[in-house]
């Protein structure tokens, strides 16, 4: 029930109370906490109470919060329902002494609870009764197992099928003595009554009744709904049906009455209520092992997002049609970065929820880099860790997914539509508050993380949800919040701190979770070691400047906790394509090396350096100029570069008929590596160009979350003021002001905007209806400051801010003052 009545002082106005009223009887600080518990509630803000009210006992708002409720606060809830039914004996809600005698839990335990229930506005308290919402009668069809009452369950039956029940139990019949059904639910629950029709259908009919008293309360018979009389019964059943202890709902199939089940549990709602969750054990997990184990896979997570979008920034991979990411381009990713295809799949996701990786076109586009990447990668590695941290838990999107097809046998890709699950979110954070409530020295087993989750969240249990718990322990792992299967420390201080202030973790200047990660990850370093055989082994994370030169001269042999990269003539010839000189390559390294460079890296070097450029491609159709004839004739001979179509112009010049992009990759093919020169005879050496995406076409971590973000506590206390104005211009006592009577005629918006003029002089408040430019009226009170040119400009306290309003626009005008009369037009 919901009314916008003004509950009046002392809250009553001489009306029943509803839960329209109880909640205007909140203060600010639980509407609040209220906001902060179901953030649906003011997505957006309700203009007031009654707005607020019908929001929050709406169906879909009411199955959003009761997903949460854990086993015990549920089964509470479900007392409340059974026990407050207004069709039972005794009217609507229930006192809380009934309620804790009828849960077989501890007093206080089922009082707390209670409180959850009404700081969740699931229930109301009216004249110390507790009253759950009205929907929940709908939701909850049989709480605790229970059926309907037996005032419901006779209201559907014809009055012909009441009269022998009411005569057997020796009450008139037909309706001239009020409704049959009330009569008869009336007699059967008076005290004692239904002992003595218990005994009247005999001892043979209580096996029937004990099936179906601690539920399911529904029972197939056949002929259930045939004539039956206590004089002409023949069995049990026939007894139970004559005396309404049964009652019919359908051709075969019977009901058990709410009371006379109650009666039979001896009051009790259930046999047992399992008020605190499982213990959550496991295997004993030092937490020092812990925590290096996380801190070790958040590097090799930094690592690899950087290494995988570094590659992807020069040779990145196409956009497929349905947008998605290829299963080729994903092996190729899973094999570079040294992990299987759902470890590649999750960083991938992770990458494109922290808005680091974005498709470059919706139609024959590529998934590039960011620019945000430029900065993500020059940030302390805490920051990148939390940013992608922080996108997971937000993220939607369940990278294990890949692969599996959806309803219609279509494949599911990565970055592809059909990968996002709405409760993904709230699962992982579960997930992770579960790890954390384990004792300290403990990694919980995942049998005891999935049993507590049962106690949880008992309403979500599946298929589905089993298999998002089983992925967010996996994802968990993979992306270092856990080590050694128990929750690392800076994995709990960003549960902790996540969503306390509206800047995320990683722009802030300082986080408890960023401190204790910093402290465990290795520092960047300058040095690496260079060795014989042609490799350097860098002991930890590199500084930003020798990780890349060190990328463009040698490439990746193995990683782990050192990465050991190994020079080539090729890797060696990257560096000089990309313009870097043999001595700057030489002296480089030896800056960096903490060895003695070794001679075989010098020989290589400078072999590599004195072949590079000796061939030189420029424009004819195109040309090769070479200082020594000799590599000209060797080429000029080589049969496998026939289809080059070369010719001497020059002892040092060949042509070809090839253009010079053909000419260059096909000579590079041969072994012969040329470089390009301009026109004046200079060499041309370029790197291949690092490209990003249009930062537009990155969205923000969370933006396909469907389920809204907790305001923060300042959000939620403007969203209370807002409501609370809201609340007084719906109802606010107001006056009419009626227009002036004046010889001349005068029109409506004459007599506002002389009210109004009137106002803002007096400076009074005034009611006003107004229709915004979308024709949606709302009710507004504003303290006018001046009139003219067709608007008013004014303090609007529904909103907290001046606003001008057309009014033409303006559909009514109150006065809010008590006394005096109606300013009177001057003219």
């Amino acid at each position: 029930m919901i009314d916008h009545a003004d509950p009046g002082p002392g809250g009553t106005s001489g009306r029943p109370p509803t839960f329209t009223s109880w909640l205007r009887q909140r203060s600010d600080a639980e509407l609040a906490a209220l906001f902060a518990y179901r953030p649906d509630l003011v997505t957006p803000v309700p203009a007031d109470i009654g707005a607020l009210a019908a929001r929050a006992t709406a169906r879909p708002a009411v199955l959003r919060v009761l997903d949460r409720l854990d086993r015990f606060t549920l089964c509470v809830l479900e007392g409340l329902v059974a026990l407050g039914d207004d069709r039972m004996a005794g009217g609507p809600g229930v006192h809380p002494d009934r309620l804790a005698a009828a849960v077989p839990a501890p007093a206080e335990r089922v009082g707390e609870a209670v409180a959850d229930l009404l700081s969740l506005a699931l229930v109301w308290r009216d004249s110390g009764r507790l009253r759950p919402v009205a929907v929940l009668r709908d939701i909850l069809r049989a709480p605790a197992g229970l059926g309907p009452p037996l005032r419901a369950l006779l209201g559907e039956r014809p009055a012909e099928r009441l009269n022998p029940v009411a005569a057997d139990l020796g009450l008139p019949t037909g309706y001239a003595q009020g409704d049959p059904a009330e009569r008869i639910a009336a007699a059967l629950t008076a005290p004692g009554r239904i002992d003595d029709l218990l005994a009247l259908a005999g001892p043979d009919a209580r096996p029937v009744l004990d099936r179906l008293v601690w539920g399911p309360p529904q029972g197939t018979v056949s002929g259930a709904d045939r004539r039956t009389g206590l004089a002409s019964a023949a069995s049990p059943i026939d007894r139970l049906l004559a005396l309404a202890l049964l009652v019919p709902v359908g051709a075969d199939t019977v009901a058990l009455p709410r009371e006379v089940a109650l009666h039979l549990r001896g009051g009790r709602l259930f046999t047992e209520v399992p008020a605190d969750p499982p213990p959550l054990e496991g295997r004993p997990a030092d937490p020092a092992t812990a925590m290096r184990a996380a801190a070790g896979q958040v590097f090799t997570v930094l690592r690899s997002v950087e290494e995988l979008l570094e590659r992807w920034s020069e040779d990145p991979p196409g956009v497929l049609r349905s947008g998605g990411l290829g299963t080729r381009d994903l092996r190729r990713a899973a094999r570079d970065l040294d992990t299987d295809d759902t470890g590649a799949a999750v960083l991938i996701e992770t990458a494109h929820a922290a808005g680091l990786l974005a498709a470059s076109g919706e139609v024959d586009g590529e998934w590039l880099p960011t620019p945000d990447f430029d900065l993500w990668r020059e940030s302390p590695g805490e920051r990148r860790w939390l940013r992608l941290a922080e996108a997971w838990l937000r993220s939607p999107r369940v990278a294990s997914l890949n692969g599996t097809r959806d309803a219609r046998g279509r494949p599911r890709t990565i970055l592809g539509p059909g990968l996002d699950r709405r409760s993904a979110p709230e699962v992982r954070v579960d997930v992770l508050l579960a790890l954390a409530a384990a004792p300290e020295g403990t990694a919980p087993a995942p049998d005891a993380v999935a049993a507590r989750l049962a106690w949880l969240r008992p309403r979500r249990q599946g298929a589905a949800y089993t298999e998002l718990v089983d992925t967010a322990l996996r994802e968990a792992a993979l992306l270092g919040l856990t080590g050694a299967g128990a929750l690392a420390p800076h994995a709990r201080a960003l549960l902790e701190e996540a969503g306390t202030e509206d800047t995320p973790l990683a722009e802030r200047d300082k986080t408890r979770a960023g401190e204790l990660l910093a402290a465990e990850l290795p520092r960047p370093l300058d040095r690496i070691l260079v060795q014989g055989d042609l490799t350097a082994v860098a002991p930890g994370p590199l500084v930003p400047e020798l990780a890349r030169e060190l990328a463009l001269s040698a490439d990746v042999e193995s990683t782990g906790g050192a990465t050991v990269y190994r020079f080539s003539a090729d890797s060696v010839r990257r560096a000089l394509d990309a313009g870097r000189g043999a001595d700057d390559l030489i002296a480089m390294l030896e800056r960096h090396s903490a060895t003695e460079l070794p001679q075989p890296l010098r020989y290589l070097v400078a072999d590599v350096a004195r072949r590079h450029g000796r061939l030189r491609i420029g424009t004819a159709s195109s040309y090769l100029r070479c200082d020594e004839p000799t590599v000209l004739d060797e080429l000029h001979s080589d049969r496998r570069a026939a289809d080059l179509g070369l010719f001497r112009l020059a002892p040092t010049v060949l042509a070809s008929r090839t253009t010079r992009p053909v000419l260059m990759a096909r000579l590079a093919e041969l072994g012969y590596h040329p470089v390009a020169e301009a026109a004046d005879g200079t060499v041309q050496l370029t790197r291949p160009e690092a490209r990003r995406a249009d930062p537009r076409a990155a969205p923000p971590a969370g933006r396909d979350q469907e389920e809204p973000a907790p305001p923060g506590p300042e959000l939620r206390m403007a969203a209370v003021r807002a409501v609370r104005a809201g609340d007084e211009a719906a109802t606010a006592r107001r006056r009419p002001v009626p227009a002036p009577d004046s010889a001349p005629p005068r029109s409506s918006t004459a007599a506002t905007l002389s009210v109004l003029a009137h106002a803002a002089t007096e400076g009074r408040r005034v009611w006003i209806g107004y229709l915004d430019s979308d024709g949606r009226a709302s009710s507004r009170i504003v303290e006018p400051a001046r009139v003219e040119g067709g608007f008013l400009t004014a303090y609007d306290a529904t909103r907290a801010a001046v606003h001008r309003f057309a009014v033409h626009r303006i559909t009514g005008v109150a006065d809010l003052d008590s006394p005096a009369d109606p300013p009177k037009d001057p003219a």
